[in-house]
């Protein structure tokens, strides 16, 4: 049973960059068809799909987060890492990573709260 898991919660500055990371296991994020998922849900909003990286590690993002998003992957540690550049208070959410495939997501971590606070 594959399992992902994010970090603890935490708290971040505005205009710093948020840094997540995803540990996949018993599964390898290279294998064909996966998309690593990073999603978000900010306060009493709906869920927002951020971006992912592919099983050829070729990452997409959302358009409204495009310019400031970065996604990458350690396929020596199976993890793939969420860069957010510039936060503001919007963007206090709880995180999670999620296994896409191709009708929707198959696995999900537990999420994470990251708060964006001076």
């Amino acid at each position: 049973q594959v399992r992902l898991q994010e970090p603890g919660p935490g708290l971040v500055k505005p205009s710093q960059t948020l840094s997540l990371t995803c540990t996949v296991s018993a599964a390898s994020i290279t294998t064909n068809s996966y998309y690593w998922t990073w999603i978000r849900q900010p306060p009493g909003k709906g869920l927002e799909w951020i971006g992912f990286i592919d099983w050829y590690g070729t990452p997409s993002f959302s358009p409204s987060l495009k310019s400031r998003t970065s996604i990458s992957w350690d396929t020596s540690k199976n993890q793939f890492t969420l860069q957010l550049g510039s936060v503001t208070p919007e963007d206090t959410a709880v995180y999670y990573c999620a296994r896409g495939v191709n009708c929707g997501y198959d696995s999900w971590g537990q999420g994470t709260q990251v708060t964006v606070s001076s």
